[in-house]
């Protein structure tokens, strides 16, 4: 279940908005990445959990994604509880990731505030020695990845790195479309318009791509914010 890269999305959709780029570029590499869901958005406007289900499964297969499993903690109404927290200590020992990716620390919906400072707490515990967890009635060992990164959602906050996914930019697309109920879709049959389905949210997928692009030089970006200072032993890697 080793896995190169794991993702956390406190929604299903998550993650694809915001990161999806950075995930492709290492599937498309032979990396493997997987992703966990805390909750099936339950409490989104248009469509039903079900189908939330159905579309980030499709949206796996286009990311290449090795695994990906939901939680099915309550939407909107989850807490930063010793329980849940465990639940991500036990993702994190399984996949065994080198990197992990969660929300941005603070965001326009509260869950994602919650989510971040969750999967921090669960990152650190998941390095404890003595802190137990099990799997399929097998202890679990302690496991700790090397990097924390958040990932930029709805609010404006200054990134740690920028992220050329200017290759990747139409996969990346494609696995935002997956969610065919939640965004912009000049057919869809769904009757209640939100922020997220309006053809202005969908723009500026590409506004905020291009200007992280433009900002490093190449045409799109994503961004992750890191809260420890970041090491490099040569500075000719930077561009």
């Amino acid at each position: 279940m080793k896995v190169d890269l794991l993702a956390f999305g406190a929604h299903p959709d998550d993650i694809e908005m915001s990161c999806s780029g950075i995930i492709l570029s290492f599937t498309e590499k032979g990396k493997k990445a997987a992703i966990v869901d805390f909750t099936k958005g339950e409490m989104g406007t248009r469509g039903t959990p079900e189908l939330r289900l159905k579309e980030a499964k499709n949206a796996a297969k286009i990311l290449g994604l090795s695994e990906r499993h939901n939680l099915e903690i309550e939407d909107v109404y989850f807490e930063e509880s010793h329980e849940n927290i465990k639940l991500l200590v036990e993702q994190i020992r399984l996949f065994q990731p080198e990197i992990i990716l969660a929300n941005a620390p603070e965001d326009r919906h509260p869950d994602h505030g919650k989510a971040a400072r969750m999967v921090e707490r669960a990152h650190f515990y998941a390095g404890l020695l003595n802190y137990e967890t099990f799997w399929e009635g097998k202890k679990q060992e302690r496991w700790k990845a090397n990097n924390l990164y958040h990932y930029l959602q709805d609010r404006e906050l200054q990134p740690s790195i920028i992220v050329d996914v200017s290759p990747y930019w139409e996969k990346r697309m494609d696995s935002i479309k997956a969610y065919r109920s939640q965004f912009y879709d000049p057919n869809s049959e769904e009757k209640h318009e939100t922020y997220l389905s309006s053809q202005k949210f969908w723009k500026f997928f590409e506004a905020r791509a291009r200007d992280l692009g433009h900002r490093i030089g190449v045409e799109y970006a994503e961004g992750l914010i890191q809260k420890r200072a970041i090491g490099i032993s040569d500075i000719s890697h930077l561009v």
